[in-house]
């Protein structure tokens, strides 16, 4: 599974945890997430995060 990184403020989303505070399931896979979803550390866009290497 990938992780994605908010270019803000570093926050990871890994799609093995998911991010159930925002419903969000384990093993949701990033293009699965909603476009709506914003980090829930800072509030940026989905479009803030890159995949990390």
């Amino acid at each position: 599974m990938k992780k994605y990184q908010c270019t803000v403020c570093g926050y990871v989303y890994d799609e093995e945890k998911g991010c159930p505070d925002q419903g969000i399931a384990p093993g949701t896979k990033w293009e699965d997430v909603p476009d709506d979803f914003v980090c829930p550390e800072c509030g940026a866009a989905k479009d803030a995060f890159e995949l990390m290497q």
